[in-house]
């Protein structure tokens, strides 16, 4: 009877190791499964906030465009607003010009030449009087 207790006593130390490392592989395989599983969402996390980072800088850049579009078309306007205010002023002078030279009788002793250049910045007019 000694030899039977013995016996069941290293079955029962068998079945406790056996029990310990199926429970330990349920432990290990339940950690594995819940690792992978924080391993697929951070790297779905990741994806999805680089996604929305790329968004955001997309519609940062189209914003800065726009802006950008905008000040040199109103750059161009005031430019190009300058510009025609200077012609205007000088064919105001040039009619002046003209008309007191007609009126005043100088065309008869001498003659009136001009041109005028436009360039990016601003507008030259030259006048020349040639005597007869």
């Amino acid at each position: 009877m000694h030899t039977k207790k013995k016996h069941s006593a290293q079955q029962k130390k068998a079945v406790i190791q056996v029990q310990a490392w199926w429970r330990g592989t349920l432990v290990r395989r339940s950690l594995l499964h819940t690792a992978l599983c924080a391993c697929i969402i951070q790297r779905w996390w990741q994806q999805t906030h680089l996604k929305l980072l790329e968004v955001k800088r997309r519609k940062v850049l189209i914003d800065y465009s726009n802006k950008e579009r905008a000040v040199v078309k109103l750059q161009s306007l005031v430019r190009m607003w300058r510009i025609h205010w200077r012609y205007c002023q000088v064919l105001s002078a040039i009619y002046i010009i003209q008309y007191h030279w007609q009126y005043h009788n100088f065309q008869s002793c001498s003659l009136l030449r001009g041109h005028c250049v436009v360039t990016t910045t601003h507008l030259q007019f030259h006048i020349e009087i040639i005597d007869n």
